[in-house]
């Protein structure tokens, strides 16, 4: 069975890594111009957090995603392009420690803004929007139709994971 007849996404493209690059890009950008307003140290601090909790993610969640182990020795995923596989994969479903730190780094990179944020109610708004449109859109467009079947979000129905599997086996 193919993408088509499934609706799963077997591949991410570049144009597909330039759109959800962008659609994160806004909440992050928004973050930083409130935190900047107030202190161009924390804003530095935050972004150097931010790329410390996605490299955590990277290694903890990616690393057991179809995305990141099929292919070359780069990474052609819908958030990560041509980054060096630096982590070995591991298929199958995440350890409750790699669930917590999947789900614990995005969150510590939404709240930590908030103080400053909440100062600016325009830019809050503008962050909450783009937050709440990013969540949507990513369940929308991708949970309901990823194959990482193990992945605690995936929404993709019953009936095609079964037959996305027993395919794969023959």
């Amino acid at each position: 069975m193919n993408e088509i007849e499934t609706g799963l996404k077997k591949q991410h493209r570049f144009i597909d890594f330039l759109y959800w690059n962008m659609v994160v890009a806004l909440p992050i950008v928004t973050a930083c111009i409130g935190i900047f307003k107030a202190s161009l140290i924390w804003m530095i601090f935050y972004i150097i957090v931010c790329i410390g909790l996605v490299a955590m993610i990277y290694r903890f969640y990616c690393t057991h995603c179809p995305h990141y182990i099929q292919g070359a020795n780069t990474t052609r995923c819908m958030f990560f392009w041509g980054i060096p596989k630096y982590f070995e994969s591991r298929p199958g479903p995440l350890s409750l420690f790699e669930k917590t730190v999947s789900f614990a780094a995005p969150i510590i990179m939404i709240l930590i803004p908030l103080y400053w944020l909440i100062l600016q109610p325009g830019l809050l708004a503008i962050y909450v929007l783009s937050l709440a449109m990013l969540v949507a859109t990513i369940r929308r467009n991708e949970c309901s139709r990823c194959i990482y079947f193990h992945c605690p979000v995936n929404c993709v129905p019953e009936d095609i994971k079964d037959q996305a599997q027993s395919n794969k086996g023959t």
